[in-house]
Parts: C-alpha cells; structure tokens; sequence
C-alpha cells in the first residue's frame, strides 16, 4: 500500500484501519491523492503546491468534488476546498460517487460489517455526546403539546431554503432490506452540494413531506445531527443496513441518542394485537400478561430502551401510543458535542 493513501486514512481518524486507505486507493488516483494531501487551498495554491497550471489544478479538484472527496466553501472567492474531515463525510460523500464500482461499495460494506463496530466503540467512549439522534415521525408530534421547532418535521422543513434528495449511502452498499433507497433528505447547504454535484434531486417542500411520511409508514427512523438546528439531513434509517443502528441493536455500542420523548401506552386502548412489538427495532416493547382482559395481555414500553421514534405510534391500530416528553429542552445541544 502507498504511503500516501496511509497518510489520508489518518487525516480522517483511520490509519489504524485494513480497509479505509484501501479505499482511498480505489477512488484515487496517486495524482490526486497528492493533491489531497496538499489541501485546504483554491486551483491557484494547489498549481503552485504541485507544479501544475492553474487550469490541470482547476480540474484535479473538480474530479475530486466529483468523487466526493473534496468539499467547497462558499466563504472565500474563489472557493476553498478542503479534503473530507472525518469518516461521515468520506463515507457519505464517495458511496455516492456516480462511477463507483460495485468492488467500491462491497469494500464499504465490508469495512461496516469488520471494522465499523470497533471504530464506533470506541468513538463512543471517546467523545462526550453522540453525533446524531433521533427525532419522532411525525404522526407522533400531533401526540404532545411539548415538540419544539428542531423535533418537529414540519417546522423543519417549512424553514428550509433549498430541499434535496439522495439515495440512502447505508442501503447502496448493504442492501439487506428492500426498504426505499431515495430517502436521504438534504436540507440548505447539503442540499446544494448534493444537486451540484448531480447525486440529489431538488424537492418542494410537499415533496419533502410526503418523502417524510412515505418512509415512517415503511418503518423508517428519522435521524438528524445532534444539534438544535437541523440544517443539513434528515436520514430516514432501518434497522438492518444504518451505520448507526446495527453497532447499538447488535453490539449495544451507543452511537445515536434518543429523542427527549418516550412511548407511552394506554392498557385501556390497547387491544393485544402486538403491531408495536413487531416495529419496535430496540426490543423495548413486550406484552404483559392480564387474565382480566379479553386478550390476556397488553404491551408495556420498557423506559431503558425506548428511542422515541414514534414507529410504534404509527403501526398502532388502535390509538392506544402516545408520546410523551421526558427529557428537558435543554437535553438537545445548541451545537454539536455543546
């Protein structure tokens, strides 16, 4: 293996990994991992950097955005750009990559499926907040007077500017599930790099909604960074492809924070029929046996395990799940790891 793709493995975190400078080596080219390792700059620092002209450099770093591995800002003129920072992006930017082989992605998959829960472990242990949680479906916010503006899917994207959508970079390149593919909504700048790059489809805000409910009645989870302002994605996640669900349904590793609400179930409404035990992905609902009704039984939600996603709410048939807020407005941090 170069030394180089070594190099950018742990400009991210990973040089400890078999699998990410491996990667690296399958998207890029020995000149533009150069090019990489020269970054942040514009063409004109990097034609200096590398001996290239202005122009050889202009188009280097115009594959590479293309590729995902690089990332633009707005900030200066001419733009900046910069490598991707960290495993999020590098994964989220490249499975996208138009032209990626299958041998690409199947490498990707295998990375997720070896290294991944490690990695996630110890990312756990070593910062003080997860980086994304769960918001609930929005069935579920009609349930409690208590939702604010960055849980409620509406506000959230009422607000937005620009609206896009991407295939789900989980499902690509695990495909354990036939679930939606097209469900990745990208919100304000995301968005606008997703069209620019040609891997998203710009939305309305109707579109964007009916893609929000389309994906909870497929028993998808909403997942956004965890921060007050959702201004970059909201990931509809299942429980069997995610980079984040897996690693805490399998290994117990908690790489995603609830939502500050739990499920609550009324025993009178409920009518036995099991549907919220069957959705429920965190086995946090079970049937409690009751010789005093009709059906010998009623689901109880365990507290220690409920995510507050809501799904519950969505498969009930008979109203009997609500949601109720039990952690303070104050538990979802103004900016990330605040």
């Amino acid at each position: 293996m170069d030394a180089k793709y070594l190099e950018l493995a742990k400009r991210i975190g990973l040089g400890h990994t078999q699998r990410i400078p491996r990667l690296f080596a399958m998207i890029a080219e020995p000149d533009e991992a150069d090019l990489l390792l020269s970054l942040p700059g514009d063409a004109a620092a990097m034609s200096g950097k590398l001996g290239l002209t202005e122009g050889e450099a202009a188009a280097r770093l115009e594959r590479l955005f293309h590729k995902g591995l690089v990332f633009p800002s707005s900030k200066t003129d001419p733009p900046t750009y910069r490598m991707c920072r960290d495993l999020i992006q590098f994964h989220d930017a490249t499975i996208l990559w138009p032209e990626a082989p299958r041998e690409f992605l199947d490498l990707w998959q295998e990375f997720m499926e070896t290294e991944w829960p490690d990695v996630a472990r110890f990312v756990s242990q070593m910062t003080p907040r997860t980086v994304t949680r769960v918001i609930p479906v929005g069935a579920a916010v009609t349930a409690t007077s208590h939702v604010l503006a960055y849980e409620d899917i509406k506000t959230i994207i009422d607000k937005a500017e620009t609206l896009a959508v991407t295939n789900c970079t989980c499902r690509t390149i695990a495909h354990k599930c036939d679930r939606p593919l097209e469900t990745c909504l990208q919100i304000n700048n995301a968005a606008q790099y997703s069209l620019a790059r040609g891997t998203g489809r710009r939305l309305t805000r109707e579109e964007a909604l009916d893609l929000m409910k389309k994906a909870e009645e497929a028993g998808l989870i909403h997942v956004v960074m965890n921060k007050r302002s959702v201004d970059h994605f909201i990931c509809n996640c299942c429980p069997c492809c995610c980079q984040t669900m897996p690693v805490l349904i399998k290994h117990g590793v908690a790489v995603i924070e609830p939502s500050r609400f739990r499920s609550q179930i009324d025993p009178e409404l409920c009518i036995g029929c099991e549907a919220c035990v069957e959705q429920c992905y965190f086995g946090a609902i079970a049937m409690v046996p009751d010789d005093d009704r009709d059906t010998g039984q009623y689901a109880g939600v365990n507290p220690e395990k409920c995510l507050g996603c809501g799904l519950c709410q969505v498969a009930c048939p008979s109203g009997a799940v609500s949601m109720e807020a039990v952690r303070p407005a104050d538990y979802v941090p103004e900016k990330l790891f605040g």
